[in-house]
Protein backbone atom coordinates (compact mmCIF):
# COMPACT_ATOMS: atom_id res chain seq x y z
CA UNK A 1 0.00 0.00 0.00
CA UNK A 2 1.75 3.14 -1.26
CA UNK A 3 0.86 6.67 -2.28
CA UNK A 4 -2.33 8.20 -0.92
CA UNK A 5 -4.49 5.79 1.03
CA UNK A 6 -7.99 5.26 -0.31
CA UNK A 7 -11.02 4.31 1.76
CA UNK A 8 -10.52 0.59 1.20
CA UNK A 9 -7.07 0.81 2.79
CA UNK A 10 -8.62 2.08 6.03
CA UNK A 11 -10.56 -1.07 6.89
CA UNK A 12 -7.72 -3.36 8.13
CA UNK A 13 -6.19 -0.48 10.13
CA UNK A 14 -9.51 0.45 11.73
CA UNK A 15 -9.93 -3.18 12.78
CA UNK A 16 -6.33 -3.39 14.02
CA UNK A 17 -6.87 -0.25 16.12
CA UNK A 18 -9.99 -1.77 17.66
CA UNK A 19 -8.23 -5.05 18.46
CA UNK A 20 -5.24 -3.27 20.01
CA UNK A 21 -7.48 -1.10 22.19
CA UNK A 22 -9.69 -4.02 23.23
CA UNK A 23 -7.02 -6.61 23.98
CA UNK A 24 -3.88 -4.49 24.62
CA UNK A 25 -1.93 -6.55 22.08
CA UNK A 26 1.31 -5.70 20.25
CA UNK A 27 1.04 -4.75 16.58
CA UNK A 28 3.68 -5.07 13.86
CA UNK A 29 3.10 -3.19 10.59
CA UNK A 30 5.16 -4.06 7.52
CA UNK A 31 5.81 -1.45 4.81
CA UNK A 32 6.85 -3.24 1.63
CA UNK A 33 8.94 -0.49 0.06
CA UNK A 34 10.91 -3.13 -1.87
CA UNK A 35 7.69 -4.47 -3.40
CA UNK A 36 6.67 -0.95 -4.38
CA UNK A 37 10.04 -0.35 -6.01
CA UNK A 38 9.86 -3.54 -8.08
CA UNK A 39 6.18 -3.36 -8.91
CA UNK A 40 5.51 0.34 -9.49
CA UNK A 41 8.78 1.34 -11.16
CA UNK A 42 9.69 3.78 -8.39
CA UNK A 43 13.32 4.19 -7.41
CA UNK A 44 14.46 2.83 -4.05
CA UNK A 45 14.72 6.40 -2.76
CA UNK A 46 11.19 7.27 -3.90
CA UNK A 47 9.80 4.07 -2.37
CA UNK A 48 11.41 4.83 0.99
CA UNK A 49 9.93 8.35 0.97
CA UNK A 50 6.48 6.96 0.13
CA UNK A 51 6.84 4.39 2.92
CA UNK A 52 7.40 7.12 5.51
CA UNK A 53 4.42 9.08 4.17
CA UNK A 54 2.29 5.96 4.55
CA UNK A 55 3.63 5.52 8.07
CA UNK A 56 2.26 8.98 8.91
CA UNK A 57 -1.17 8.00 7.60
CA UNK A 58 -1.06 4.80 9.67
CA UNK A 59 0.08 6.53 12.86
CA UNK A 60 -2.85 8.94 12.44
CA UNK A 61 -5.21 6.10 13.42
CA UNK A 62 -3.98 6.57 16.98
CA UNK A 63 -2.08 3.33 17.59
CA UNK A 64 -0.41 2.88 20.97
CA UNK A 65 3.31 3.56 20.42
CA UNK A 66 4.26 1.27 23.33
CA UNK A 67 2.57 -1.64 21.53
CA UNK A 68 3.27 -0.78 17.86
CA UNK A 69 6.32 -1.33 15.66
CA UNK A 70 6.37 -0.10 12.03
CA UNK A 71 9.20 -1.16 9.75
CA UNK A 72 10.32 -0.97 6.11
CA UNK A 73 11.55 -4.14 4.44
CA UNK A 74 14.62 -2.41 3.05
CA UNK A 75 15.69 -1.41 6.58
CA UNK A 76 14.80 -4.54 8.52
CA UNK A 77 15.31 -7.51 6.17
CA UNK A 78 18.29 -9.10 7.94
CA UNK A 79 19.20 -11.41 10.81
CA UNK A 80 16.37 -13.49 12.26
CA UNK A 81 13.86 -11.94 9.86
CA UNK A 82 15.91 -12.99 6.83
CA UNK A 83 16.53 -16.47 8.26
CA UNK A 84 12.77 -17.00 8.48
CA UNK A 85 12.45 -15.78 4.90
CA UNK A 86 14.93 -18.46 3.83
CA UNK A 87 13.01 -21.15 5.76
CA UNK A 88 9.77 -20.14 4.03
CA UNK A 89 11.46 -19.88 0.63
CA UNK A 90 12.59 -23.51 0.84
CA UNK A 91 8.96 -24.61 1.25
CA UNK A 92 7.37 -22.61 -1.58
CA UNK A 93 7.79 -23.55 -5.23
CA UNK A 94 8.31 -20.83 -7.83
CA UNK A 95 5.09 -21.70 -9.66
CA UNK A 96 3.13 -21.38 -6.43
CA UNK A 97 4.62 -17.99 -5.61
CA UNK A 98 4.11 -16.72 -9.15
CA UNK A 99 0.49 -17.87 -9.13
CA UNK A 100 -0.19 -16.24 -5.79
CA UNK A 101 0.99 -12.83 -7.01
CA UNK A 102 0.07 -13.14 -10.68
CA UNK A 103 3.72 -12.79 -11.64
CA UNK A 104 4.50 -13.03 -15.36
CA UNK A 105 7.71 -14.12 -17.03
CA UNK A 106 8.68 -10.57 -17.93
CA UNK A 107 8.35 -9.28 -14.34
CA UNK A 108 11.45 -8.52 -12.22
CA UNK A 109 12.86 -11.64 -10.56
CA UNK A 110 12.60 -9.95 -7.15
CA UNK A 111 8.81 -10.31 -7.22
CA UNK A 112 9.12 -14.06 -6.70
CA UNK A 113 10.44 -13.37 -3.20
CA UNK A 114 7.40 -11.37 -2.09
CA UNK A 115 5.76 -14.44 -0.57
CA UNK A 116 8.60 -15.15 1.85
CA UNK A 117 9.02 -11.45 2.69
CA UNK A 118 5.33 -11.17 3.62
CA UNK A 119 5.46 -14.45 5.53
CA UNK A 120 8.29 -13.55 7.91
CA UNK A 121 6.30 -11.02 10.02
CA UNK A 122 3.81 -13.81 10.82
CA UNK A 123 6.40 -15.34 13.16
CA UNK A 124 7.46 -13.61 16.38
CA UNK A 125 11.00 -15.01 16.08
CA UNK A 126 11.52 -12.56 13.18
CA UNK A 127 11.55 -9.75 15.77
CA UNK A 128 13.96 -10.71 18.58
CA UNK A 129 14.08 -7.11 19.86
CA UNK A 130 10.28 -7.14 20.26
CA UNK A 131 9.60 -10.66 21.47
CA UNK A 132 12.85 -11.79 23.10
CA UNK A 133 12.58 -15.51 23.87
CA UNK A 134 8.95 -15.63 22.69
CA UNK A 135 9.42 -17.44 19.39
CA UNK A 136 5.97 -19.01 19.17
CA UNK A 137 3.52 -16.18 19.76
CA UNK A 138 0.35 -16.64 17.77
CA UNK A 139 -0.29 -14.10 15.02
CA UNK A 140 -3.58 -12.60 13.84
CA UNK A 141 -3.57 -10.76 10.49
CA UNK A 142 -6.40 -8.33 9.63
CA UNK A 143 -6.40 -7.94 5.84
CA UNK A 144 -8.58 -7.61 2.77
CA UNK A 145 -9.81 -10.80 1.15
CA UNK A 146 -7.63 -10.21 -1.92
CA UNK A 147 -4.63 -11.17 0.27
CA UNK A 148 -6.18 -14.56 1.00
CA UNK A 149 -4.18 -16.62 -1.53
CA UNK A 150 -0.84 -15.36 -0.22
CA UNK A 151 -1.62 -15.91 3.45
CA UNK A 152 -3.15 -19.33 2.80
CA UNK A 153 0.18 -20.26 1.28
CA UNK A 154 1.94 -18.96 4.40
CA UNK A 155 -0.38 -20.97 6.65
CA UNK A 156 0.48 -24.03 4.60
CA UNK A 157 4.21 -23.79 5.29
CA UNK A 158 4.16 -22.54 8.91
CA UNK A 159 4.02 -26.00 10.49
CA UNK A 160 6.77 -27.24 8.17
CA UNK A 161 9.20 -24.76 9.71
CA UNK A 162 8.01 -25.30 13.27
CA UNK A 163 5.75 -22.27 13.81
CA UNK A 164 2.08 -21.70 14.60
CA UNK A 165 -0.12 -20.95 11.61
CA UNK A 166 -1.13 -17.27 11.44
CA UNK A 167 -4.87 -16.63 11.65
CA UNK A 168 -6.69 -14.17 9.38
CA UNK A 169 -9.61 -11.77 9.72
CA UNK A 170 -10.54 -10.76 6.19
CA UNK A 171 -12.69 -7.86 5.07
CA UNK A 172 -14.77 -8.15 1.91
CA UNK A 173 -13.70 -6.44 -1.30
CA UNK A 174 -14.16 -2.68 -1.16
CA UNK A 175 -15.81 -1.72 -4.48
CA UNK A 176 -14.73 0.99 -6.87
CA UNK A 177 -17.03 4.00 -7.04
CA UNK A 178 -18.37 2.94 -10.41
CA UNK A 179 -19.32 -0.54 -9.23
CA UNK A 180 -17.92 -4.03 -9.51
CA UNK A 181 -17.42 -3.71 -13.26
CA UNK A 182 -16.32 -0.09 -13.24
CA UNK A 183 -12.98 1.64 -13.43
CA UNK A 184 -10.75 0.01 -10.77
CA UNK A 185 -8.99 3.34 -10.28
CA UNK A 186 -12.12 5.22 -9.24
CA UNK A 187 -11.64 5.72 -5.52
CA UNK A 188 -11.96 8.23 -2.71
CA UNK A 189 -8.63 9.08 -1.11
CA UNK A 190 -8.08 10.22 2.45
CA UNK A 191 -6.32 13.30 1.04
CA UNK A 192 -9.39 14.36 -0.96
CA UNK A 193 -11.06 17.64 0.02
CA UNK A 194 -14.71 17.88 1.03
CA UNK A 195 -15.65 19.21 -2.40
CA UNK A 196 -13.72 16.46 -4.20
CA UNK A 197 -15.43 13.84 -2.04
CA UNK A 198 -18.86 15.33 -2.68
CA UNK A 199 -18.25 15.53 -6.43
CA UNK A 200 -16.92 11.97 -6.70
CA UNK A 201 -19.87 10.48 -4.83
CA UNK A 202 -22.53 12.51 -6.61
CA UNK A 203 -21.03 12.03 -10.05
CA UNK A 204 -19.40 8.60 -10.03
CA UNK A 205 -20.89 6.45 -7.25
CA UNK A 206 -22.91 3.78 -9.08
CA UNK A 207 -26.54 3.87 -8.00
CA UNK A 208 -29.00 1.02 -7.77
CA UNK A 209 -31.87 3.47 -8.01
CA UNK A 210 -34.23 3.51 -10.99
CA UNK A 211 -34.07 5.87 -13.97
CA UNK A 212 -37.08 7.94 -12.95
CA UNK A 213 -38.58 8.92 -9.60
CA UNK A 214 -41.88 7.32 -10.59
CA UNK A 215 -40.28 3.97 -11.40
CA UNK A 216 -38.12 4.13 -8.31
CA UNK A 217 -41.14 4.74 -6.07
CA UNK A 218 -42.80 1.74 -7.70
CA UNK A 219 -40.04 -0.93 -7.66
CA UNK A 220 -37.37 0.46 -5.32
CA UNK A 221 -33.58 0.30 -5.54
CA UNK A 222 -31.37 -2.66 -6.38
CA UNK A 223 -29.27 -2.79 -3.20
CA UNK A 224 -26.99 -5.51 -4.57
CA UNK A 225 -25.33 -3.12 -7.03
CA UNK A 226 -25.67 0.17 -5.18
CA UNK A 227 -22.19 1.47 -4.25
CA UNK A 228 -23.30 4.11 -1.67
CA UNK A 229 -25.08 1.33 0.24
CA UNK A 230 -21.94 -0.81 0.15
CA UNK A 231 -19.81 2.10 1.39
CA UNK A 232 -22.27 2.78 4.21
CA UNK A 233 -22.06 -0.89 5.21
CA UNK A 234 -18.37 -0.28 5.97
CA UNK A 235 -18.46 3.17 7.56
CA UNK A 236 -21.90 3.88 9.05
CA UNK A 237 -21.52 2.80 12.68
CA UNK A 238 -25.22 2.90 13.57
CA UNK A 239 -26.52 -0.52 12.46
CA UNK A 240 -30.14 0.42 13.10
CA UNK A 241 -29.86 3.48 10.87
CA UNK A 242 -28.18 1.42 8.16
CA UNK A 243 -30.97 -1.18 8.21
CA UNK A 244 -33.53 1.63 8.04
CA UNK A 245 -31.81 3.18 5.01
CA UNK A 246 -31.71 -0.19 3.24
CA UNK A 247 -35.37 -0.83 3.98
CA UNK A 248 -36.58 2.61 2.86
CA UNK A 249 -34.32 2.77 -0.19
CA UNK A 250 -35.11 -0.78 -1.26
CA UNK A 251 -38.83 -0.02 -1.03
CA UNK A 252 -38.50 3.16 -3.08
CA UNK A 253 -39.45 5.50 -0.26
CA UNK A 254 -35.90 6.92 -0.15
CA UNK A 255 -34.18 8.26 -3.27
CA UNK A 256 -30.62 7.60 -4.45
CA UNK A 257 -29.69 11.24 -3.98
CA UNK A 258 -30.70 11.08 -0.32
CA UNK A 259 -28.53 7.99 0.23
CA UNK A 260 -25.58 9.72 -1.42
CA UNK A 261 -26.01 12.75 0.81
CA UNK A 262 -25.92 10.56 3.93
CA UNK A 263 -22.79 8.87 2.63
CA UNK A 264 -21.15 12.24 2.00
CA UNK A 265 -21.86 13.26 5.61
CA UNK A 266 -20.31 10.05 6.94
CA UNK A 267 -17.21 10.17 4.74
CA UNK A 268 -16.54 13.89 5.18
CA UNK A 269 -16.48 13.40 8.94
CA UNK A 270 -14.23 10.34 8.65
CA UNK A 271 -11.77 11.89 6.20
CA UNK A 272 -11.58 15.24 8.00
CA UNK A 273 -10.77 13.50 11.30
CA UNK A 274 -8.06 11.43 9.64
CA UNK A 275 -6.57 14.44 7.84
CA UNK A 276 -6.45 16.43 11.07
CA UNK A 277 -4.77 13.56 12.92
CA UNK A 278 -2.27 13.00 10.11
CA UNK A 279 -1.30 16.67 10.04
CA UNK A 280 -0.20 16.31 13.66
CA UNK A 281 2.16 13.40 12.89
CA UNK A 282 5.79 14.58 12.74
CA UNK A 283 8.91 12.96 11.30
CA UNK A 284 10.10 12.47 14.87
CA UNK A 285 6.96 10.46 15.65
CA UNK A 286 7.61 8.26 12.63
CA UNK A 287 11.16 7.64 13.88
CA UNK A 288 9.80 6.65 17.30
CA UNK A 289 7.32 4.15 15.86
CA UNK A 290 10.06 2.65 13.67
CA UNK A 291 12.69 2.49 16.42
CA UNK A 292 13.79 -0.99 17.51
CA UNK A 293 12.65 -1.47 21.09
CA UNK A 294 10.70 -3.96 23.22
CA UNK A 295 6.91 -3.74 23.04
CA UNK A 296 4.48 -3.92 25.94
CA UNK A 297 2.42 -7.10 25.96
CA UNK A 298 1.17 -9.85 28.25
Amino acid sequence: MFGSMHLGDLIPFMLSKYLQDAFKVPLVIQLSDDENCLGEKHSIKESRILARENAKSIIAFGFDITRTFIFCNSDYMRGAFYRNMVKVSKCIECDEAMGSYGIAGEDPIGKVGFSSAKAAPSFSSSFPHLFSGEDHCRCLIPCAIDEDANFRMIRGVASEIGYCKPALIESSIFPALQGENGDPNSAIYVTDSVEVNRNKINRYAFSGGQGTVELHRKVGANLEVDVPIKYLSFFLEDDMEFECIKREYGAGRMLGGEVKQRLIQVLVDLVERHQKARAAVTDEMVDEFMAKRPLVFN
